[in-house]
């Protein structure tokens, strides 16, 4: 294990590149790669920990901001710890928010081994974007799918019943919604990474349609933290509109060859 942890150091430093600098970097062991990643998802995790603490000082905050799309709706906590439970969820949920450019750094730097000399530079670029386009995709979330969705499932039925939402719910709720649609956003980037690299042309993205609308729903079903089918088409949406744009970004920024 020492040898491939001395390997990945060494990638790590841009040791084996080969001489003319354009060739891919040298051969690694299964182990090699697996340990490459468990130091990848170490360094992120490790970031997001310390995102958190960091959040968790501004915890009265960042409650007042991310219950902005209830709308003035109160929520309640029926635990004693309830409401310390509830700060920690947001910190938690904040700390990634946080850490994504540390976390999309580590993401692309354990898929740059793969690549040539010159793709490489494209990495610092990649970080800048995914960044960029997480940020978007958890603000459309907030400002757009979040308001109309709480007003949607919270008023269906309200005439007869009389909605009681605890604070552990709808944060989890807003929280794996808002990382959900960040994420998602992210898609037409990797289109984009793929087919500059020739893994993927427009012609086979359109051919995968039917597949990739199944693909979709799948995904909206377990990104979702609600099982309810209104909130997966919310995100289910959206992500075959982004979806139909990677469709036309790789068709004119993809490989030729």
């Amino acid at each position: 294990m020492n040898s491939d942890y001395d390997m990945y150091e060494h990638r790590e430093n841009g040791e084996m590149n080969g001489p003319e600098g354009n060739d891919k970097q040298g051969s690694m062991s299964f182990l090699g790669h697996v340990e490459e990643l468990r130091w990848r998802l170490i360094k992120s995790i490790l970031a997001i920990a310390v995102m958190s603490a960091i959040a968790f000082g501004f915890s009265d905050s960042l409650y007042k901001l991310i219950t902005i799309p209830m709308g003035g709706i109160k929520l309640h906590y029926t635990e004693i710890t309830g409401s310390f439970y509830a700060y920690l969820k947001i910190s938690i949920f904040a700390g990634i928010v946080g850490a994504i450019p540390v976390v999309f750094y580590q993401l692309w730097k354990f898929a740059a081994p793969g690549l040539y000399a010159k793709e490489k530079r494209i990495i610092i670029p990649l970080v800048f974007f995914s960044t960029v386009l997480f940020l978007i995709g958890s603000a459309f979330c907030f400002f757009v799918v979040l308001p109309f969705a709480i007003s949607f499932l919270v008023g269906y039925g309200a005439d007869v019943m009389t909605p009681i939402i605890t604070i552990s719910s709808y944060i989890s709720f807003a929280g794996f919604m808002l990382i959900a649609f960040g994420f998602a956003f992210e898609l037409p980037l990797v289109g984009y990474f793929f087919g500059k690299i020739g893994l993927v042309s427009s012609k086979m993205l359109a051919k995968a349609r039917p597949y990739a609308l199944v693909a979709i729903l799948i995904v909206a079903a377990i990104l979702t933290p609600s099982p309810d089918v209104f909130s997966q088409l919310l995100l289910a949406g959206p992500l075959y509109l982004l979806y139909e744009i990677t469709i036309m970004l790789v068709r004119i920024t993809g490989s030729k060859k």
